[in-house]
């Protein structure tokens, strides 16, 4: 037998990146028919942990993960008890999610999942169930590299100034605040947004909901201490919408009574062009591979950032999310 072949099959499973040179992703293989995902990641958790510290994402393509609880039980081997409490994302089943219901025409545009909120996914899974017939990449970026690439001027004033994000629960434009919450008890919202440092107003017209959150722009990974952009600017900040939608938003709300927006953490506005540069930089660095069936794309969701692409054709993407962390427990 060949030496390279042996070796391959002791070792299970290839690594490869998409080019030369790159980084993101790290593509993980199965070396030979009838290797066990579930069991290598069990056996090697400490080393993917590791693999995903230095890449920030990695893509298992070829392995037989057949189902959704099989998915799930690949991502609680690689982080422990996934995360079940999450308002953002249609339920799937267990502690999966569907991906953003968002018209298919439309990309989502770029951000570190609850990155805006006091308490995050620190690791985050896709799993692809059917890819689209045209379309549909997920786009990753490298958190860490955002932060050298940008201009220093933008990314001090992120870095100094934090962010405010902006939510109306407004009609027609949002979920209603009482399905996001599981329940129409006005205090026990208050509750919850006092315990999460959110800033909660009852609106008089209309009934409505209008939350402030105040969430940092730039920190410090946990573990490998390096500084990294880490907001969720784009899907929040108004010059991120199409320019009619844009126009009808501006022509309907006062800046106040938006469905979604952002500033700087003092309430003074991030300039259209910060938000250009913002968007040609991520793009710049953006990487991107083709969906395949049963791949299952790992990320460190403080380095690396995702979008979703317009597509046509049948889609479906479900997301796994563990290892919380709070805000609170950020170093300085």
């Amino acid at each position: 037998m060949d030496v390279t072949v042996a070796s391959e099959i002791r070792n299970e499973v290839t690594e490869s990146v998409l080019a030369p040179g790159e980084t993101l992703p790290l593509i993980v293989q199965p070396a030979a028919p009838g290797v066990d995902l579930v069991a290598w990641c069990r056996d090697h958790k400490e080393e993917v942990g590791r693999k995903l510290l230095v890449h920030g994402a990695i893509l298992f393509r070829g392995f037989a993960v057949d189902s959704i609880p099989a998915f799930e039980t690949v991502a609680s081997s690689l982080c422990g008890d996934l995360y079940g409490e999450y308002n953002d994302l249609p339920h799937e089943q267990g502690k999966i999610y569907g991906t953003t219901p968002y018209p298919p025409d439309k990309a989502i545009l770029f951000h570190n999942e609850s990155s805006h909120l006091h308490r995050w996914n620190r690791k985050q899974f896709f799993y692809c169930i059917q890819p689209s017939l045209t379309g549909g990449r997920t786009p990753i970026l490298d958190c860490r590299e955002a932060y050298r690439t940008l201009d220093p001027a933008i990314v001090e004033r992120f870095e100094t100034k934090g962010l405010l994000y902006l939510r109306n629960f407004v009609e027609g434009f949002d979920v209603p605040w009482q399905q996001f919450f599981h329940t129409d008890d006005k205090a026990r919202v208050e509750a919850y947004c006092a315990e999460a440092h959110i800033e909660c107003e009852w609106k008089k017209k209309g009934g409505g909901l209008r939350l402030r959150q105040r969430a940092p722009g730039v920190v410090k990974h946990p573990v490998t201490g390096e500084k990294i952009f880490f907001n969720q600017v784009q899907l929040h900040h108004v010059s991120c919408v199409d320019a009619k939608v844009k126009k009808s938003l501006m022509m309907l709300f006062k800046p106040e009574d938006l469905p979604r927006n952002v500033s700087y953490g003092d309430g003074s506005p991030i300039p259209d062009e910060t938000m250009a540069e913002i968007d040609r930089v991520y793009w710049k660095i953006a990487r991107t591979f083709d969906w395949a069936p049963r791949d299952i794309v790992a990320i460190d969701n403080m380095l690396v950032s995702h979008a979703r692409l317009p597509y046509t054709g049948p889609r479906k993407i479900v997301v796994a999310m563990g290892d919380i962390m709070f805000q609170r427990d950020l170093a300085a």
